[in-house]
């Protein structure tokens, strides 16, 4: 499966970034921040196409965040 075959969905944020834990509960990949971490161990994620695993790792409008079988999201301003 290659990125083309997800539909990009835009997540808006209100502040100037957001870490990627944040992102994966606020895009309702995660229903809690437990699960945040199992996340991040069991799925290739790539933020502007460079693979990343650190839950701390901040997210800017603009940004795009690929988790291979889940989905393509596009940050954006509120």
């Amino acid at each position: 499966m290659k990125e083309s075959d997800f539909f990009m969905e835009k997540i808006k944020i209100k502040s100037e970034y957001i870490t990627l834990g944040q992102f994966i509960k606020f895009a309702n990949i995660s229903s809690s921040g437990g699960m945040v971490k199992a996340i991040l161990q069991e799925n290739k994620i790539y933020v502007n196409d460079i693979l990343e695993s650190r839950r701390g790792k901040k997210i800017y409008p603009g940004d795009k965040i690929l988790i291979k079988s889940i989905g393509v999201y596009k940050i954006i301003k509120k």
